[in-house]
C-alpha cells in the first residue's frame, strides 16, 4: 500500500481525479482488474503490477523530477493501458529500426535546401504542432524531420520504430519496466532516456 502525508494525499488525489478516476487507489485497482485480494492484471500468464508503478510515478512527482502535467499524462496512459496487457506479447524490439530524427533549425528553409541538395531528400509531410512548424524530409518516408526552434542542431528526439505498433500495448510495456511515457514536445508518444533525451516509440515504416 503506498503511505503519503496529509499533502501528498491531496495531491496524489487530485492528479488521479484530473484523469478520471474518482474511488480510492485500492478500489480502483479492483474494480478495474478484477481482482479482490491482490491488485494487478495479467497478460498471458504474466501479472503486472499496478501499485508499484503508480507509487514510482508520485514518487518521482514528489521529488520533483517530473511535472504535475507529466504526472497526469503517466497516470491517464496508465488507467488506458490495462486493457492492453496481454498485447504486450506483440512488442518486439528486436526487429526494430531508428525511424527518423528531429532536429532543430535556425533557418527551415535553408536547412531544407542542405538536405534536398546533399541527399536528394523531397518534403515527405508539413504539420504544426503548438505553433511549431515541422517538415519532413526522406524518401518515401520521413528520415529527418526539421522544426524551427532553438538551439539550432539540437535533436530534440530520435524514433524508434516497431512492427505491431498500438498506444496501448506500448504504454503497458512501457510502464511494466519503470518508464513514464509522455506525450507531446514535437515527440509524439516518448521516454526520456537518463540524460534526458526524448525517444519516441513508433510504428514502423
Amino acid at each position: 500500500m503506498i503511505k503519503c502525508s496529509g499533502h501528498q494525499q491531496d495531491k496524489r488525489n487530485e492528479a488521479l481525479v484530473f484523469v478520471g478516476i474518482t474511488e480510492p487507489l485500492t478500489q480502483w485497482h479492483t474494480m478495474s482488474y478484477h481482482r479482490q485480494t491482490n491488485p494487478i492484471f495479467q497478460a498471458k500468464g504474466k501479472e503486472i503490477a499496478m501499485e508499484p508503478i503508480i507509487s514510482n510515478l508520485l514518487s518521482r512527482f514528489e521529488k520533483g523530477s517530473l511535472s504535475r502535467r507529466e504526472l497526469v499524462q503517466g497516470l491517464a496512459m496508465l488507467a488506458a493501458s490495462g486493457s492492453a496487457a496481454s498485447a504486450q506479447d506483440n512488442i518486439n524490439f528486436k526487429a526494430a529500426n531508428i525511424d527518423h530524427v528531429s532536429v532543430q533549425v535556425g533557418n527551415l528553409q535553408q536547412s531544407i535546401d542542405f538536405y534536398q541538395k546533399m541527399f536528394g531528400f523531397a518534403v515527405v509531410s508539413q504539420a504544426e504542432e503548438g505553433g511549431v512548424k515541422i517538415v519532413r524530409l526522406g524518401n518515401t518516408k520521413t528520415l529527418v524531420s526539421l522544426n524551427l526552434g532553438g538551439p539550432p542542431g539540437r535533436v530534440d528526439h530520435f524514433a524508434i520504430g516497431i512492427p505491431r505498433f498500438t498506444r496501448e500495448s506500448i504504454t503497458s510495456y512501457l510502464m511494466q519496466r519503470g518508464a513514464t511515457p509522455l506525450q507531446g514536445d514535437l515527440a509524439g508518444l516518448h521516454i526520456k532516456d537518463p540524460d534526458g533525451v526524448n525517444v519516441q516509440i513508433s510504428s514502423q515504416t
